[in-house]
C-alpha cells in the first residue's frame, strides 16, 4: 500500500524532531569551543572520556547540518503552519534593515558563516546568540507535530494532495498508453484544483478557476515568484492545448512536460 501524504509528512517531522538534537550540538560545539564544550559534557556523562570523544568525534560542522535540516523544515513549515512560516525565516536570515550586528540583531545564518563580533575587545556577539534562535525554530517545528496530533487539525489539504498523487499517476499511465490528450487533461484538472487551494491557502478572491486568472492573482499577491509565475503560463498552454482540438496535437514530451511541471508546482507552491 502507497504512503499517504499525512504519514509522510508525520515521518518526516519525527525524522527532524530526531535530528534537531544533533544540530543543536553541533551549534553549541561551534560557539562555546572544544575545550568549554568537552568539560560539560564529561560532567553529564559522569566523567566517562571515552564517551565524551566518542560523542564530539560524531559533531558534523554546524552550517552542514544545518543548512540540511533548515532545507528540509521549511517546506513543512510552509505546508502545515503557514501562519509561523514569518517567524520561522526571521529566525535564520539577516535583517535586510540591519546596520550593526548586536546580540539582538544577531541570526542563525551568521553563525553558519562564522561571525563574531567585539567592541573595545569585548564580545558583542557571536554564535552563542543563535542557540535560542534555533531553539526557537525547533519549537516551531515541534508546534506542528502537536499539530498533528490535535483534533483540530485540518486535513482537508492532505487528504487532497493524496488525490492529486492518485490523478497524476492516472495521467502518468495514460501517457505511457499514448493517450498524450487525455492525459494532459487530467494534469491541467491537478493543476487547476492546486491553484485554487493556494488562494484560499492566502484568501485571495478568485474571480475564475481558470488557470491565467489563478496564476494573476497568485503573482500579483507575491505568492509565487515571475519565474513561477511564467512556469505556470507555460503548463496552462500545455493544459489548452490539450484541451482543445486544434490542428496540432499535443506531443507525448508536451505532455510529459505538464505532468512533470504539475508534480512541481503541487510540491513546491502552497
Amino acid at each position: 500500500m502507497a504512503i499517504t501524504n499525512l504519514e509522510k509528512y508525520r515521518k518526516d517531522l519525527d525524522a527532524l524532531l530526531q535530528e534537531a538534537g544533533g544540530v543543536q550540538n553541533s551549534l553549541s560545539y561551534s560557539a562555546f569551543g572544544h575545550n568549554d564544550f568537552y568539560g560539560g559534557l564529561l560532567k553529564q556523562l559522569g566523567g566517562d572520556e571515552k564517551e565524551a570523544k566518542a560523542f564530539i568525534k560524531n559533531i558534523k560542522p554546524f552550517e552542514t547540518v544545518y543548512q540540511h535540516w533548515y532545507s528540509e523544515a521549511l517546506p513543512l513549515v510552509r505546508q502545515i503552519l503557514p501562519d509561523r512560516l514569518s517567524d520561522f525565516i526571521r529566525l535564520y536570515e539577516k535583517p535586510k534593515s540591519r546596520k550593526d550586528i548586536t546580540y539582538e540583531s544577531y541570526r542563525i545564518e551568521d553563525a553558519c558563516q562564522g561571525l563574531r563580533t567585539t567592541f573595545g575587545g569585548t564580545v558583542k556577539a557571536d554564535a552563542k546568540a543563535a542557540i535560542p534562535l534555533l531553539a526557537q525554530q525547533i519549537a516551531i517545528v515541534e508546534a506542528i507535530k502537536r499539530r498533528f496530533e490535535s483534533s483540530l487539525f485540518d486535513i482537508k489539504q492532505l487528504v487532497q494532495a493524496d488525490v492529486f498523487d492518485s490523478e497524476l499517476g492516472g495521467a502518468q499511465e495514460l501517457l505511457k498508453n499514448k493517450y498524450a490528450r487525455a492525459a494532459g487533461a487530467i494534469a491541467g484538472v491537478v493543476l487547476e484544483g492546486h491553484l485554487k487551494q493556494v488562494c484560499d491557502n492566502h484568501s485571495l478572491p478568485k474571480k475564475s478557476g481558470t488557470i491565467a486568472v489563478l496564476n494573476d492573482a497568485l503573482k500579483a499577491a507575491n505568492v509565487i515568484e515571475l519565474s513561477q509565475h511564467r512556469q505556470i503560463q507555460f503548463l496552462g498552454d500545455l493544459r489548452n492545448k490539450c484541451g482543445h482540438r486544434n490542428v496540432t496535437e499535443p506531443t507525448v514530451e508536451e505532455v510529459e512536460d505538464l505532468i512533470n511541471g504539475v508534480v512541481k508546482v503541487i510540491k513546491t507552491i502552497f
